[in-house]
């Protein structure tokens, strides 16, 4: 292998993204880019005919217009058709949702995502 595959092949595997980064990718595109992630975790999930991973995501949405995105988010969420390549997204719940007025507008929404590999 000549020094410039070598390179090439490690620049590809550094860019390539797994679910949780297109995950991710999608709950930002469903946001309208209001959101900030604050926390994701995932773990491994698995059944009798399916695998995959549980993803939990903790998202802020600061100020007004902000706010008014994460209620968008929070209708669209359980019945949006998601596009990430390799995976089904089984369900999508949200499971809690934290609103403050004061001092500034801020909702904070925790969701939590089924991903399965589709075959």
């Amino acid at each position: 292998m000549s020094v410039e595959t070598a390179i090439e092949c490690r620049v590809t595997r550094k860019t390539r993204r797994g679910p949780a980064e297109k995950l991710r990718e999608a709950l930002s595109a469903l946001a309208d880019g209001k959101a900030q992630i604050l926390n994701h975790s995932e773990r491994a999930w698995a059944s009798i005919t399916f695998s995959g991973a549980r993803h939990s995501i903790v998202l802020a949405f600061e100020g007004i217009d902000a706010a008014k995105a994460g209620e968008h988010f929070i209708a669209e969420l359980p019945d949006h058709e998601f596009a990430i390549p390799g995976q089904l997204v089984a369900d999508a719940t949200i499971l809690s949702v934290d609103h403050t007025m004061l001092p500034d507008v801020r909702l904070v929404v925790k969701a939590e995502m089924l991903l399965l590999q589709d075959a």
